[in-house]
């Protein structure tokens, strides 16, 4: 009996000590989680933050960066507001003239790599994963508005001096860039192509994400048809091989939100201020009301020269569906403005001149040297 009674105390001794362990655990894990939320409070009120919602860029969650103070964002709260904002828009949903495509090209080649990021990591040299750099030759960490307005383009308009970055793809240890001008579309995200407006000098944002998994990837709302090469299409990982013909290459098309919130040329998750269309009655396509300002919708449609096997292809940020890509406004405000009204509010298909060749009485936004007329 004494022996019985001694296990039966031990036994129940155990269960309240684990009892009162699992206790003290949801307490901690109460308090940090009210910790937590009160630390994220930012000195925005809550009416200016930008509306959390499934139309919403979220954020971009790489290695720790938090916003500091540097280039265009001086007081580093992450927030750089536009000057002057947009006020005042309504989203249009009416539905326009009929037009096929709406759009133009942005053909620009690779200047360099680099493990910079002057969105996520201002002014912080080598913090980031390699990136591919496309556009303005001058794009490092320390890139403002002001630098790449000063810097030069491997764009073919010579009036485009933005910049794009992806992360750098690899076959082992070997880096492969993209050969020549990549195209880059500027389209209408809306259904009503008539309201979009050119982007505001300075903007930026992120696409996608190097953390998301192959589901996020796959049903990211700029997703078009995943990776592509040969006859193989729909990939949301690398396939495991590609054809070996000369002219195969590895293809990719992601789509950027257009619509913004006419307040804030970034903000500290580098998405927030921007969202792709809704769906809203009949027309399929519409800026949310808390992102009224409809602008162009990029598209990055780009192929690396790399086939076969496919084993060892990987991106600096790693998996395939770790594919992410950067865009940093430094336009020339009158040539973009001229592509804009010519090609996507005039609803043409054009090439990086301004001009369709389907409808040349229309004729062309810029000259042969892509320049203002």
């Amino acid at each position: 009996m004494a022996t019985r009674f001694s296990r039966t105390t031990l036994v129940s001794t155990l269960i309240v000590a684990t009892a009162l362990a699992l206790v003290a655990l949801g307490l901690t894990a109460i308090t940090n989680a009210g910790t937590t939320a009160a630390g994220a409070t930012t000195a925005r009120s809550a009416a200016d933050a930008p509306a959390a919602a499934s139309h919403v860029m979220q954020g971009h969650r790489m290695a720790a960066a938090e916003p500091v103070a540097f280039g265009d964002d001086p007081d580093g709260d992450g927030y750089i507001p536009a000057n002057p904002p947009v006020t005042g828009v309504e989203p249009s949903q009416e539905i326009p003239p009929h037009r096929y495509f709406h759009e133009f090209q942005a053909n620009c080649s690779v200047t360099h790599t680099a493990p910079d990021d002057p969105i996520v990591y201002p002014g912080r040299a080598g913090a980031s994963h390699d990136h591919t750099f496309m556009g303005n030759d001058t794009t490092n960490a320390s890139s403002t508005t002001a630098s790449l307005s000063a810097g030069g383009t491997a764009c073919l308009a010579p009036g485009d001096l933005s910049a794009y970055w992806m992360p750098t793809l690899y076959d082992g240890t070997e880096e492969i860039r993209p050969i020549g001008p990549q195209v880059i579309y500027y389209k209408a995200g809306v259904t009503d192509y008539r309201t979009v407006r050119p982007f505001p000098k300075g903007l930026r944002f992120v696409v996608g994400s190097p953390t998301q998994t192959a589901e996020q990837f796959r049903n990211h709302p700029g997703r078009v048809e995943g990776y592509e090469c040969g006859e193989s299409y729909r990939n949301y990982d690398f396939p495991a091989v590609c054809p070996t013909t000369p002219d195969t290459q590895l293809n990719l098309r992601m789509q950027a939100p257009s619509c913004w919130d006419g307040k804030y040329l970034d903000t500290p998750d580098h998405k927030a201020h921007m969202a792709y269309p809704v769906v809203m009655g009949a027309n399929q396509d519409v800026c949310p009301a808390s992102h009224p300002v409809a602008l162009p919708m990029i598209e990055f449609k780009m192929a690396w020269p790399v086939n076969g096997d496919m084993s060892q292809v990987r991106l600096a940020s790693g998996t395939g569906y770790s594919f992410h890509y950067d865009f940093f406004n430094a336009w020339d405000d009158a040539t973009l403005k001229a592509l804009v009204d010519h090609c996507v509010v005039g609803g043409l298909q054009c090439d990086a001149r301004g001009y369709d060749e389907n409808n040349p009485g229309r004729g062309a936004a810029l000259n042969e040297d892509y320049e203002l007329p």
